[in-house]
């Protein structure tokens, strides 16, 4: 066994206006999710964590027209959205939020850092004015045709469709995204910027000691710091009531009442947060919680690792960077960032907005956590986007998960029941078919664990499949119901292998399909979770003798007629 590490990992901020689809849940939770339970499974000490994005114009706009105010708002969203990520099975150490206490007194604290660098200026920034709805527009609130692709409803801060960055004023026929409203006006107001070019060199250099990020984070970093005039200076602080007050740290900053910092300068910050929010929770010290963050503090062990959509790669390899760099503190920096393409839905794009597509909420009541989560991570949009298509959803659920899977639990602790009773057999000596068995089994786990390691999580779902596949082939080879027949000593002994093949099986499954797996465990009477880093042995984990329980049945599968009703349910709008 290598040695304990400590993984911190975190994944891209759930915003608050709202259930996420299906969509969003790939790009970056679940995935998470899966490397955390694999490390943990490994026995290496992880700290997961994530929160509600909670501020910005999108959450008050959401409570206004929930007619609430926005911290309520916002705080219902939040056990909401911590329910169903429960219900998911994410397993966060924490689930935090944006507005906490921490997070207001660390955003403060950068910026003062920021401040005491020469790294932030203050600047009479010229922004949108919408008359209609009597406000500055933030960036995002103004929509228009991107001047570089031509997209129609690039937004301003920027175009979703080429990812360039954008000014509000650099688009083409401008409206507000809130009344749709054309008449706008450019005011002159002061804001605070970033000084993200003064650190353009680090930030490059930086990436490029980065060898084995994921080509899609490297190219979109690299576009954003050379294409066109390169790095930006960005705007950090907004006209809005709701957020982070402006101030130096503990002080007042003259000339910025009323203002606070903008959503995209808090947010990353909370990933920080929510590890001091960790340890309030939990009646743990700063130094602990300090230890994941500060490489003064123990962090310098830690590998971290960030999951995310490439929508947010910009903000995470370039301006959160530009803050903790600038900050001139030891805060431990990310190591390994994987970022993901786009889960479209049957021949569109899922839309939170038009309510197009399966949401977080609706799929956990038509079907059990681990057939989505199953799914999603087997088809992962690693290296291109990919497509969900409720034809390929049942195909997938149906042979992999019923008839690989479950049939083999089905099939191996059915037989054992009518003929030795249900506990596991003590008779007969394995042969040359079970020795071939681990072989190809010891192949297979160690490639699982190495690409689990490096977080291909498509390939990480084959090679699982493989393993479940494997047994089924020596089940049907071996044909015990055959066997017993003639030499019921022999059949003992492949059933007890097959018996312990569903321990092993429920170790090895366990991050993509923790329900299931759980499920198994308690089947088999047995809380042995060890991992097999030596397969047989792993395999002799349940002794003649151990009492075990059919289980239930594990996935069952989906008919044609469900299929099609579902296909017509989620094709329109949102109710």
């Amino acid at each position: 066994m290598e040695h304990m590490a400590r993984i911190l990992i975190t994944s891209a901020l759930p915003y608050i206006n709202g259930i996420k689809h299906l969509g969003n849940l790939v790009g970056s939770q679940l995935p998470a999710d899966l490397y955390a339970r694999y490390n943990r499974g490994r026995g290496h000490e992880v700290m997961f964590l994530c929160a509600t994005d909670e501020h910005g114009t999108p959450a008050e706009l959401a409570a206004a027209k929930a007619d609430k105010p926005v911290a309520d708002y916002c705080a219902e969203m939040h056990d909401v959205q911590a329910d169903i990520a429960s219900r998911f099975g994410l397993s966060f150490d924490h689930f935090g939020r944006s507005s906490s206490q921490q997070n207001h007194k660390l955003t403060q604290h950068f910026a003062g850092k920021l401040a005491e660098a020469g790294l932030i200026a203050e600047v009479a920034d010229r922004q949108v004015y919408s008359h209609a709805d009597g406000r500055f527009l933030p960036d995002r609130y103004v929509e228009g045709t991107c001047p570089n692709c031509g997209y129609e409803h690039a937004r301003g801060d920027q175009c979703e469709e080429c990812t360039k960055q954008l000014d509000p004023t650099d688009l083409i026929n401008p409206r507000s995204a809130i009344s749709g409203s054309t008449d706008l006006e450019v005011r002159e107001t002061k804001h605070l910027f970033l000084r993200q070019s003064a650190l353009r060199d680090d930030l490059d250099a930086w990436i490029d000691s980065k060898t084995d990020w994921p080509v899609l984070t490297t190219s979109i970093a690299k576009k954003w710091l050379h294409d066109g005039d390169g790095l930006q200076d960005r705007g950090i602080t907004r006209d809005l009531e709701w957020g982070v007050s402006v101030q130096k740290g503990d002080e007042a900053w003259p000339g910025m009442e009323g203002k606070v910092f903008y959503v995209w300068f808090d947010a990353p910050i909370e990933y920080i947060a929510a590890a001091a929010e960790w340890a309030e929770a939990n009646g743990k010290s700063d130094d602990e919680w300090q230890s994941w963050w500060r490489t003064d503090k123990g962090a310098e062990d830690v590998k971290y690792v960030q999951f995310m959509g490439k929508d947010n790669v910009p903000f995470h390899t370039l301006s959160f960077p530009a803050t903790i760099l600038g900050s001139g503190e030891p805060w431990k920096m990310v190591d390994h960032l994987k970022s993901f393409n786009y889960l479209n839905y049957d021949g569109g794009q899922f839309s939170t907005s038009k309510g197009r597509g399966v949401f977080m909420d609706q799929a956990l009541e038509i079907l059990p956590a681990d057939f989505w989560r199953w799914w999603l991570l087997s088809h992962a949009p690693e290296s291109s986007d990919s497509e969900f298509t409720w034809e390929n959803f049942q195909q997938s659920v149906n042979k992999d998960l019923a008839d690989v899977l479950g049939n083999f639990v089905s099939r191996i602790t059915k037989f054992c029941r009518s003929k030795f009773g249900e506990e596991v057999p003590s008779a007969g000596e394995w042969g040359e078919q079970e020795q071939k068995l681990i072989e190809e089994l010891t192949t297979r786990i160690r490639a699982y664990e190495g690409h689990m390691e490096a977080m291909e999580v498509r390939k990480s779902a084959q090679e699982l499949r493989a393993i479940w596949v494997a047994g089924n082939e020596y089940l049907q080879s071996a044909a015990p119901w055959s066997v017993f027949k003639t030499d019921p000593d022999k059949a003992a002994a492949q059933v007890r292998l097959g018996l312990n093949l569903i321990r092993l099986y429920a170790v090895l499954s366990a991050p993509f399909i923790p329900t299931a797996s759980d499920s198994l465990f308690a089947a088999l009477g047995t809380e042995n979770r060890s991992w097999p880093e030596d397969v047989e042995a792993a395999l002799n984990a349940l002794p003649g003798g151990h009492a075990f329980t059919v289980p239930e049945v594990l996935f069952a599968k989906i008919s044609d007629e469900q299929r099609e009703e579902w296909q017509e349910q989620f094709s329109g709008t949102r109710a």
